[in-house]
């Protein structure tokens, strides 16, 4: 078993950036760009030094997270942020300049013999809002995406993670000039100035009460969104998978960052009734006690909640269950508020109208529910705002054809969970009330970049037959016309 985990180090952070400040930020990145439009070499060069402060930087990086946090395990901290950074920037490394290069389409035979192409240009400066969560890579996978893409960045990290937030300043400020990529600090009212300057494109990632928030700030200025939001991801387990395999897998999906995931399973629908829902409540708490014992003296590999507020958001909601008469099963002992240590605790067959079932819960509780069939599940899930992610295990394909046939949701991860995220090829983003636009490779570098379409003319042109007298058009138009 691991040891008890130290107390977390408190670190210095950074006062706010006053909001007088962020207009003429703002200003001089998009005057450095108009003068100088980063080319193929600028990007190139900007992604490597990126990936090499970086990897220099992770035991930092892995300090200051845990500092916010009161305690995470390295490792998550390793492969949650770490590693997606990391892979992203090869990634965009790999592909870069074949992506730059214009695509040729086709013109259409009617405007024979033009040609027509898309170009991928930049936008000019990418706005970017990141969140407490995952604080380095959901910062550092859209702004390394952008800077690929030849634009310049203007960071607003989030204020509940302040010295992760100062990492990201001193790491950012040794790779780029300060007319590349800027960082803004601050609490909600930076936030709010920030979302309303008039960038070429803003990316927020958090939840969807703030999400219409930035929305509407936005619109001001009708700046382009990414809205990388949330809302409550199912998963159904179907009669045909094994409840273990089923455990495990929600386990990590749940309890991985403390359940502190945009893309966690929000609450599971067990098919088949009781008797299957009981049977996979003792298989998940098979996993936790595995996995964390007894917290109150092994927590080493378990993540606190951020902050007393999420805490008590939290406990609050278990009180408003309890209170509604719903079993509440805390997993294992050491349930502990003056530590942050949020047990993994199930909630059984809640009614829809409790906190639990009608918001996105953002912590380590699972509500698992019976349903007699897969209809009703699929008929659950879709009475409810579209999720960001959705979770469907079974053994049979025709079971999971049904539901991608039957549920729209951001991503899907079959038969696992949170997976789909780490496909470096597969755009990541909600639909509806979890978000809009995606991002994550082609996608992102697309997403942050005008396909810009152009009509290439030779001497000869199909506008010639336009000048009047229309004698010959008018043939022209009653043989296409036939």
């Amino acid at each position: 078993m691991d040891a008890p985990a130290a107390p977390a180090k408190s670190l210095p952070v950074d006062p706010p950036t006053a909001v007088a400040e962020l207009a003429p930020t703002l200003q001089r990145l998009r005057a450095a760009w108009q003068g100088q439009r980063p080319g193929y070499a600028q990007r190139r060069d900007d992604l490597r030094a990126l990936r090499a402060a970086l990897k220099a930087g992770l035991p930092r990086m892995v300090e200051a997270i845990a500092a916010d946090f009161g305690h995470r395990p390295r490792e998550e901290s390793l492969l949650a942020e770490a590693m997606p950074v990391l892979s992203t920037i090869d990634l965009l490394l790999r592909n870069l300049r074949g992506w730059m290069r214009p695509r040729r389409v086709s013109a259409g035979w009617r405007l024979w013999p033009a040609r027509a192409q898309l170009r991928s240009e930049p936008l000019g400066v990418v706005g970017v809002i990141s969140p407490w969560n995952y604080p380095v890579n959901l910062a550092l996978v859209p702004l390394a995406t952008a800077i690929a893409a030849g634009n310049h960045v203007y960071l607003k990290p989030s204020e509940a993670t302040p010295a992760t937030s100062r990492f990201l300043r001193e790491l950012l400020q040794e790779v780029f000039p300060a007319d590349r990529v800027a960082v803004a600090q601050g609490g909600a009212d930076v936030g709010a100035a920030f979302a309303a300057l008039p960038l070429d494109h803003l990316v927020f990632t958090g939840s969807t009460a703030v999400g219409r928030k930035v929305m509407a700030a936005a619109a001001a200025n009708l700046t382009p969104l990414t809205l990388e939001l949330g809302g409550k991801s199912p998963a159904i387990v179907c009669p045909s998978y094994p409840l273990e395999r089923a455990a495990a897998r929600l386990a990590t999906g749940k309890w991985f960052n403390g359940g502190q995931t945009c893309i966690a399973p929000d609450y599971a629908l067990v098919v088949g009734g009781r008797e299957r829902r009981d049977a996979l409540v003792a298989a998940l708490r098979a996993e936790a006690l595995a996995r964390y014992g007894d917290l109150s003296g092994q927590a080493g590999d378990y993540t606190r909640i951020i902050d007393q507020a999420q805490f008590a958001r939290l406990q609050a909601w278990l009180d408003e269950a309890r209170a509604r008469g719903c079993e509440v099963l805390p997993l294992v002992d050491g349930h502990d508020p003056a530590r942050r240590l949020f047990a993994p605790t199930l909630v059984l067959d809640p009614p829809e109208d409790i906190a639990l079932m009608r918001e996105e819960i953002f912590g380590p509780v699972l509500p698992v529910l019976a349903v007699d069939s897969l209809e009703a599940a699929i008929g659950f899930v879709n009475a409810r705002p579209r999720p960001l992610a959705l979770y469907p295990f079974s053994a049979e394909r025709g079971e999971i054809e049904r539901v991608l046939g039957s549920v729209l949701a951001g991503g899907v991860t079959v038969n696992d969970t949170l997976l789909h995220f780490a496909a470096e090829h597969l755009p990541f983003g909600g639909v509806g009330p979890s978000g809009m636009g995606a991002y994550h490779g082609r996608a992102g570098f697309d997403a942050f970049s005008k396909q810009l379409p152009v009509l290439w003319q030779p001497r000869r042109s199909a506008s010639d037959l336009l000048r009047p007298p229309y004698a010959r058009l008018a043939r022209l138009i009653g043989f296409l016309l036939r």
